[in-house]
């Protein structure tokens, strides 16, 4: 296949593309989901241990962050569902696939978010030593490579102008 041909994508009409979309953006949020459903599950047991009223009060802080993160994420990463089910059948699915994929991104940003803070929690409380936060750096710099970096990377680099 030549270079043209490979860049023209497909003959679909918009509802026809909104349709195909939506699908893929719902298998896609269906793994965050599950990872960030999971996690808010673990964080809200903590709170009951007996070692939580043990806790400096910068780590309760910490904590507290931490699960209204995990909520915010929580929602941010469930709302797709909800706006598909409100406005099913009613003609604004290219619209929708728009709202639906910010409101991932911004799940996604938030599940980044939880995830560094619950990081930077549990190595404080498992080591107390100062390389923590080097750790918990080390680690979001690769969440942000593989979520961020190299998704943008290939977006740039196989995408001609016209295809945006």
């Amino acid at each position: 296949m030549t270079q043209e041909g490979r860049r023209k994508g497909r003959d679909e009409s918009e509802e026809e593309r909104a349709d195909r979309m939506w699908g893929e953006l719902i298998q896609e949020v269906r793994v965050a989901q599950t990872g960030v459903q999971i996690l808010f599950g673990f964080l809200l047991t903590v709170v009951f241990q007996p070692k939580y009223g043990r806790l400096a009060l910068p780590d309760q802080t910490i904590y507290i962050v931490t699960v209204v993160l995990g909520a915010c994420a929580t929602g941010a990463l469930i709302g797709p569902v909800s706006l598909h089910r409100l406005v099913s059948g009613r003609r604004v699915k290219p619209q929708a696939v728009r709202l639906a994929s910010r409101m991932t991104f911004v799940g996604l940003v938030l599940l980044l978010a939880t995830m560094t803070s619950s990081l930077l929690l549990i190595l404080r409380v498992a080591t107390h030593d100062g390389y923590v936060p080097y750790l918990v750096t080390g680690v979001v710099a690769w969440y942000l490579v593989c979520w961020y970096g190299l998704p943008l990377w290939a977006r740039r680099r196989h995408t001609s102008r016209s295809d945006d």
